[in-house]
């Protein structure tokens, strides 16, 4: 079964070629992605990598986190599915709304004093 990594922190110079290079080492690579901004074509800096075999990713995931590449320190961890990030942002949206909403008031209520 396949396991997909997350690898953050990229140096912006980092391409396709680049992160299969940096990760190969650790087993058989299905894909993998720079993800760019979607106006300039720019990468914003991380990217995922799919190993065939989950020992693979746990292999890249021990060995990689913090790793040095170009001055960063790369951030690497399991991927997340996106509908759990999805699920997570919904629950921290009230508390930021809220948060949002008491810096408004607080911005009004200082104009009006002045």
């Amino acid at each position: 079964m396949s396991k997909r990594i997350y690898v953050g922190n990229l140096p912006w110079s980092v391409t396709k070629a680049k992160l299969e290079e940096l990760f190969s080492s650790f087993g058989e690579i299905e894909e993998a992605l720079v993800i760019a901004n979607k106006y300039t074509g720019r990468s914003r800096g991380f990217g995922f990598v799919t190993f065939k075999k989950d020992s693979d990713a746990d292999k890249a995931i021990a060995n990689m986190e913090g790793k040095d590449v170009e001055g960063r320190n790369l951030v690497v961890k399991e991927a997340r599915p996106l509908e759990e990030k999805e699920r997570r942002a919904e629950e921290k949206a009230p508390e930021e709304r809220k948060e949002k909403q008491h810096r408004g008031r607080k911005k009004h209520e200082e104009e009006a004093e002045e």
